[in-house]
């Protein structure tokens, strides 16, 4: 048994942790540049921080999902400013496009000299700007992952600047940041997390250590992800989805993920449509198609075992069967009215170019099975 587990240097979590982060925030440096959303009032805690320490940061909003101009452009405005650190509170756009800005302050050249499948894919090899991650959502535990997605429109791609170097100095996971989200964007954020426990759960690449994270995090979700929607302010709930989102993270950045995620790479470059989303429409039929594959083709699979447990901790059965998770997943799909893939404009003309993108997507080789053509057009039209 080897394998190799890494993640932030520190990370603070719980309600109203964010208030307690000055000792923290003073040790970052002189003045941090602080990467919002498009809407910077949702970091007004931060930045009531920042005051009562004495410190003054250079904001810079991010609108919608960062593209490789939004690093150069943050760069730019990091060395005008006099930046020497960087704080990211936010979404996981927001906290991966805060990564990419720090890492690329302290690296030479372009960041497209180091961006995979566009770029050049060079190594980074200088470690990043301090770097704090403060996530107001709880989906896609980008404050413990070693990469940021960058979009490229002229590509119409998404790609990922990636180094065990982005990994953040600290993630100060505050589940109060969280209380105010629209329950339509609690849905999808939160799907999104459900998926990034079941798939590094069931990947290629398990190791103790993502199970045991991923086994408490799918417990959590299943049990919190429908009140936090329905009761956006309350405390269990929120915390238990927040930690959910942060063993997410730490699962997929130490395992892997899938094919959900597979898919979910070449759509986000292709369409405007919300990550979070694209994975809750596409889960339950790649866990449908996947079992099937696998009782075809590979019925020895350690996979399919493991989805037996994902349907027992989601259901709560103890005797019960893997098709069973695929159902409990479908029915909250439709319960929280996730959209499906069409009404973000994919439309079957698209699919051929969908697949052929997918396939060499870095998520899709850690799928618990070799999908064929056929297969992943299938999941695809089940989604749309």
């Amino acid at each position: 048994m080897q394998f190799e587990f890494t993640t932030a240097d520190r990370i603070i979590f719980g309600a109203g942790m964010l208030r307690g982060a000055g000792p923290a925030i003073k040790k970052g440096g002189r003045r941090p540049l602080i990467v919002t959303g498009k809407n910077p009032g949702r970091a007004e805690p931060l930045f009531k921080l920042l005051r009562e320490n004495n410190l003054e940061g250079a904001p810079f909003s991010v609108s919608g999902e960062p593209t490789i101009q939004t690093v150069r452009d943050g760069v730019a405005y990091a060395k005008h400013q006099n930046c020497d650190w960087v704080i990211g509170i936010g979404g996981g756009s927001v906290i991966d496009a805060g990564k990419a800005i720090a890492i690329m302050m302290k690296n030479e050249g372009d960041v497209l000299d180091y961006v995979e499948i566009i770029g050049q894919g060079k190594t980074l090899t200088k470690n990043s700007a301090r770097y704090m991650a403060i996530p107001t959502t709880a989906g896609t535990g980008s404050e413990v992952t070693r990469n940021a997605v960058l979009a490229s429109p002229e590509h119409r791609l998404k790609v990922s600047l990636r180094s065990p170097k982005m990994l953040p100095g600290y993630a100060v996971v505050d589940p109060e940041l969280t209380y105010d989200l629209p329950p339509s964007i609690t849905a999808s954020t939160g799907l999104d997390a459900l998926t990034q426990l079941i798939e590094p759960y069931v990947c290629l690449r398990v190791n103790p250590m993502t199970d045991a994270l991923c086994m408490e995090g799918m417990r959590r979700a299943a049990c919190s992800i429908r009140k936090a929607v329905k009761f956006g302010d309350d405390p269990e709930a929120r915390a238990d989805m927040s930690v959910a989102s942060l063993f997410g993270g730490m699962a997929l950045a130490n395992a892997g993920l899938g094919a959900v995620h597979g898919f979910a790479g070449p759509i986000g470059g292709m369409f405007s449509a919300p990550h979070g989303e694209i994975c809750a429409a596409l889960l339950p039929g790649v866990m449908e198609i996947n079992i099937r594959a696998m009782r075809e083709r590979e019925k020895t699979s350690y996979a399919i075992n493991r989805y037996y447990h994902v349907a027992r901790i989601l259901t709560g059965e103890v005797h019960t069967v893997a098709d069973r998770a695929i159902e409990w997943v479908r029915e909250l799909v439709t319960e929280l009215e996730i959209p499906r893939l069409g009404s973000h404009g994919i439309k079957p003309e698209h699919i051929p170019e969908i697949v052929k993108h997918a396939k060499n997507a870095s998520s899709m080789k850690a799928n618990p099975i070799v999908l064929t053509d056929e297969e992943l057009t299938e999941i695809l039209k089940r989604a749309m």
